[in-house]
């Protein structure tokens, strides 16, 4: 059942989506669980204790009210910088039922970032876990123009969790359209700062159904657990609005994801679908070389962020009983839209296109490429985002004509229909799942007094995770050395997000550049590739 103003059509493969006028997502996510009884069910599990549907719809309704009283107008930004917990839900749906629009950031960012995004979005409000507030306050101090409202989730007199406590249980929805912005999310480029985009309220209607509903199976009696959080678009879908769309629970871990913590929630709560990354399902399998946490009750495991190295699949299996379905999805599609599937996968592969959605590789002529010749993968599907907020340079490059989506990843269809990854189009990196661009990493190694010049590449670690290595010209008279490199890297971490650091640091003579003075990372990857090669030979 669904409410009036949207219409699900499951007799077609893919599902049919139909939207009325005034549409706003709100309303199948968090007030039609009330109507079909679902009111006394958990929503939600964390380490706080369980929320029901019906305390879920209540505290969206006193959070869309508080967030209102404070004098933010309709179609305003609320940057949301909070934890996987309870509050999340509150303010993000809170914020879209009253016509507000939410935009999650990645809570392991730092100052300038957060200084940057809050300018950039001309945001009305910024609420924050007070976990993170030794980034946030200073980012806030430095803007120019600070919003109107910037308040911790809890910890204060005025907090948000006082004032949902104090507003009014009921509140009108907004009227919306299926086609209207909703919410954002912020995704890096190669070289230029982050973009903002525009996510419309038809879009996690679609992934939920056409990936969560159809593909993975998502029924309303699972128990959803994901280790990616809530501000990446994958763990948006994972943990809040894949279990929401069928009326299933969603359990969430409200600190960063390690192997022992993910199996005691595991072991505790007793998830059916369980959301990874690569890296972690790496860490996981070192952890089993000791352990032995009773997994049972996981029916799927599901892989994105990057792809997921067909030896992790197998050891992971073999290790479990489990197979991992891995996928790609993007900030701007929201979710998956390639994937392997029970009974139809191939590991080292993306998978199939998901039905619903379309892709094409395109060779380097502008003509789709050959069965087994790589190029550019697009897509389109009816989760992409409208456009990136204030920048129609980069959204032209991005979003196509026709609907089209350039992906910037490099991809290959094989003779059985399965698409390979193939590498960035481009030079950023995806570390942990999470995209970061060399030039930020090359910036601060600058910035150190013994460093000359430095360029960044990303190299697989044993695990065939790719991880940035830096290459690096000293200052004259600068010796190199361990100490020295344990000191560039620990220059990186007390300023960039924890994923963000070289895991290596090679110190050259000179960068390979060319006669323009721009440095050729391409040369770079092959000495490492060169290297790697050569240790693999027992050279």
């Amino acid at each position: 059942m669904t409410p009036a103003s949207l219409t699900v059509d499951r007799s077609r493969s893919p599902a049919r989506l139909s939207f009325e006028p005034g549409f706003n997502v709100a309303t199948p996510f968090i007030d039609r669980h009330l109507a079909e009884g679902r009111g006394p069910k958990v929503a939600i599990r964390c380490a706080a204790g369980d929320v029901t549907y019906a305390e879920l719809a209540e505290r969206v309704n006193r959070c869309g009210n508080a967030l209102l009283g404070l004098g933010i107008e309709r179609g305003a930004r609320v940057l949301m910088i909070v934890k996987d917990c309870p509050e999340f839900f509150y303010a993000f749906w809170g914020a879209i039922k009253a016509g507000l629009v939410p935009v999650p950031l990645n809570t392991m960012l730092r100052r300038d970032d957060y200084r940057y995004v809050i300018e950039d979005s001309q945001c009305a409000a910024v609420i924050w876990s007070p976990e993170f507030a030794g980034e946030v306050g200073p980012a806030l101090a430095a803007v120019r123009r600070p919003p109107a409202v910037a308040l911790p989730v809890e910890g204060s007199a005025g907090d948000l969790r006082g004032l949902i406590a104090a507003a009014s249980p009921r509140l009108e929805t907004a009227p919306a359209a299926a086609t209207a912005a909703c919410f954002w999310l912020y995704s890096s480029g190669s070289t230029g700062p982050p973009k903002g985009a525009v996510h419309r309220h038809r879009d996690m209607v679609a992934t939920s159904q056409l990936y969560g509903a159809d593909v993975l199976g998502v029924r309303e009696g699972d128990l959803c657990f994901s280790a990616a959080k809530l501000f990446f678009a994958y763990g948006l879908g994972n943990g809040m609005t894949f279990p929401l769309w069928v009326g299933a629970t969603s359990v969430l871990l409200d600190t960063r994801p390690t192997p022992q913590s993910t199996f005691e929630i595991i072991e505790r709560h007793r998830p059916t679908l369980y959301f990874g990354v690569p890296t972690l399902y790496a860490a996981q399998l070192q952890a089993l070389e000791s352990q032995r946490p009773d997994l049972s009750s996981l029916r799927l495991c599901v892989s994105a962020g990057e792809a997921l190295p067909a030896d992790i699949f197998r050891r992971w299996k073999e290790r479990t009983g489990l197979v991992i379905l891995d996928g790609i999805g993007s900030t701007e599609a929201l979710h998956i839209f390639i994937s392997n599937r029970e009974g139809d996968l191939r590991p080292g592969t993306s998978g199939k296109v998901v039905p619903g959605y379309q892709a094409r590789i395109v060779a380097a002529d502008g003509q789709e490429a050959a069965r087994g010749e790589s190029g550019r993968l697009r897509i389109r599907g009816p989760s992409t985002a409208a456009y990136y907020w204030g920048n129609p340079e980069k959204t032209a490059e991005t979003m196509l004509e026709d609907d089209w989506l350039d992906t910037g990843d490099t991809y290959l269809l094989d003779a059985d229909g399965y698409y390979q990854y193939c590498g960035r189009s481009d030079d950023m990196l995806k570390v942990g799942g999470i995209w970061c661009s060399p030039i930020e990493i090359e910036s601060r190694l600058v910035s150190h007094p013994k460093v000359l010049e430095a360029a960044v590449i990303g190299a697989p670690d044993a695990a065939g995770l790719i991880k940035p290595e830096a290459y690096v010209v000293l200052r004259e008279g600068v010796p190199p050395g361990h100490a020295l490199a344990d000191e560039l890297m620990l220059h990186c971490k007390s300023h960039l997000a924890p994923y963000k650091f070289p895991r290596q640091i090679h110190f050259v003579a000179e960068l390979p550049k060319t006669a323009t003075g721009k440095i050729q990372r391409f040369r770079l990857r092959q000495m490492a590739e060169a290297e790697a090669a050569r240790r693999g030979a027992g050279g």
